[in-house]
């Protein structure tokens, strides 16, 4: 079953906080999104595979840990899953980057697909799949869906602020992937946005409204 992991460290907390104020401006909320997304990776990353090397300090030979060559690739769910990125590629620097690009029909809400451009060694990679808002669940149930068919088998959804509804969803449709948050909000509104939020992410990393 699909496990939630709400990762509640203060610092994470205090910067969504600042993130939520309506006044906080695109290149501050950048800012601290990437920053959160560089918290958040730790605990992402907290269970890959280590293995010991013997190497040479300053003083003398050690036993030390490395990751064991675990490959990775990071899917944004465009566009707002781009703010996502940076911040894992400053923690894992070699993982390759993938994207999908999905925008939500503002009448039915249903997400449309309209772009998709993956490595081409996906199937053998740990996959970390970005989006800060999961509201419906609808568009990251597509991108799951859409890795799996092309092979994927290790996967994981990391987005910022959730709703109930979202997260029910993906584990209802995808139980194998776990999920790691930044805050469980209440609830969806009428307009399918998640109350209290933070707005529209991708406007507001882009400075488009």
């Amino acid at each position: 079953m699909s496990v939630l992991h709400v990762i509640d460290h203060p610092m994470i907390q205090h910067k969504l906080s600042i993130m939520r104020q309506k006044e906080t401006g695109s290149k501050d909320f950048r800012q601290l999104l990437k920053e959160i997304s560089i918290l958040m990776g730790y605990e992402v990353t907290r269970d890959l595979p280590l293995t010991d090397i013997q190497i040479e300090t300053p003083i003398g030979p050690m036993t030390a840990s490395r990751v064991l060559g675990r490959k990775m690739a990071i899917v944004p769910i465009l566009r707002a899953g781009l703010g996502m990125v940076d911040g894992l590629l400053d923690l894992v620097p070699v993982a390759k980057v993938g994207h999908i690009g999905l925008y939500r029909n503002e009448t039915t809400h249903k997400p449309v697909v309209y772009y998709c451009k993956l490595p081409e060694d996906i199937q053998d990679r740990l996959v970390i799949v970005t989006d800060p808002m999961l509201a419906t669940g609808g568009s990251s149930c597509d991108a799951l869906a859409m890795l799996k068919e092309r092979g994927v088998a290790n996967v994981r959804l990391m987005c910022l602020v959730a709703a109930p509804e979202g997260i029910a969803k993906v584990q209802a449709e995808h139980p194998d992937v776990d999920i790691y948050v930044a805050a469980v909000d209440e609830r969806l509104n009428d307009d399918a946005y998640i109350v209290p939020g933070l707005g529209d992410a991708g406007d507001r990393i882009f400075g488009t409204k």
